[in-house]
């Protein structure tokens, strides 16, 4: 609507330099009204006319690229919320296995106690570590279930069916933050701005027709008064132009900060992403290992068990890396507005 709202007074302004036909009214005496028309020309402005269209033109591009800031940031909450819930999904998967595993290792320590083979206090150990996976497990599920739930709210049909994390590469270029976008819009139309204020200054010449006869009758006079302070005015509105080119120059030194930083991110997730895929590498390992000396007599149940938790946990930690460097790509994307084209908005 803003956007639309913005194109509409641009379209009206590329005609400010045509005459303007109006009605007038005026009292020839306290009982009659003369009516007729008039039509005003504006010869010259210096410059005003063209500042206005130019102040329109700026006016579009800062809707148009607040509604591109708009749209990518619902876009990032959105890719957030799948984001949570498929890695709240995967470590439920992960953990409802372990769960099965745990339950196998709980029956064989109840058997052994139950034969006298083992001591009491071995199987409460396991039962208290199987009840804190019971307890992640299900804080898990619901956390998946309450991001599924705000994603579903958020979109015209359900997406509880969609699955999977794609590896997406998240390159600047000459791609240009919307930050910096918009600040330079900003700027050409605080420039057009100070345009026509300093415009006012100046005469404006125009000419006017009336149908009740009189012929052509001019005016020149500036739209501004002219007084003392007219110095001091002409320099602020310097003072803006000056302020519009320091705040692009602000907005593009922060950006380029907040991409630096978001880069360093990403290449430090992608190596933390691959050392914690390869721990859980040799964690499984160190447990087939473990599971075939216990198969073999050489290992007790709790030795096993402990292997095995140190996988279970060293898992969540490679899951977890895997969506903060989802996490963080899409934050990259979000500051370079590469979430939502805004051509195609």
């Amino acid at each position: 609507s803003e956007l639309k709202s913005a194109r509409l007074r641009a379209e009206a302004q590329s005609k400010n330099w045509l005459p303007t036909i109006g009605p007038s009214i005026s009292l020839t005496s306290l009982s009659d009204a003369v009516t007729s028309i008039v039509v005003d020309a504006v010869l010259f402005s210096g410059g005003k006319k063209k500042a206005e269209r130019e102040f329109a033109k700026a006016d579009v591009e800062v809707a148009a690229v607040n509604l591109a800031v708009d749209t990518n940031e619902r876009v990032h909450t959105a890719l957030s919320l799948y984001l949570a819930g498929q890695e709240a999904r995967e470590k439920a998967v992960m953990l409802d296995g372990a769960l099965k595993d745990m339950k196998h290792f709980e029956w064989i320590m109840t058997e052994r106690v139950k034969g006298g083979v083992s001591d009491m206090s071995d199987l409460n150990v396991i039962r208290h570590k199987l009840a804190k996976m019971h307890a992640d497990h299900s804080a898990e599920t619901d956390s998946a279930a309450s991001a599924v739930a705000e994603l579903n709210a958020m979109s015209v049909r359900k997406l509880d069916a969609v699955q999977g994390v794609s590896n997406v590469v998240v390159a600047r270029g000459t791609v240009q933050p919307l930050s910096v976008m918009l600040a330079e819009a900003e700027k050409t139309r605080s420039i057009a701005s100070a345009k026509i204020d300093r415009a006012g200054y100046l005469p404006t010449v125009s000419a006017s027709v009336n149908s009740s006869g009189g012929g052509v009758t001019g005016n020149i006079a500036p739209t501004n008064p002219i007084g003392i302070g007219m110095g001091a005015n002409l320099e602020a509105i310097k003072a803006t132009e000056e302020a519009a080119g320091r705040r692009v120059a602000q907005a593009q030194e922060e950006a380029d900060r907040r991409v630096a930083k978001h880069g360093a991110t990403v290449t430090a997730l992608t190596r933390q992403a691959a050392e914690a895929h390869a721990l859980t590498g040799q964690a499984k390992t160190n447990l087939d290992l473990f599971q075939a000396q216990y198969d073999a007599g050489q290992r007790q149940v709790m030795d096993v068990v402990g292997v095995y938790e140190t996988y279970a946990a060293q898992a969540q930690v490679t899951i977890e890396l895997k969506y903060k460097l989802a996490a963080a790509k899409l934050e990259m994307a979000r500051e370079l507005g590469l979430l939502a084209d805004g051509g195609d908005i």
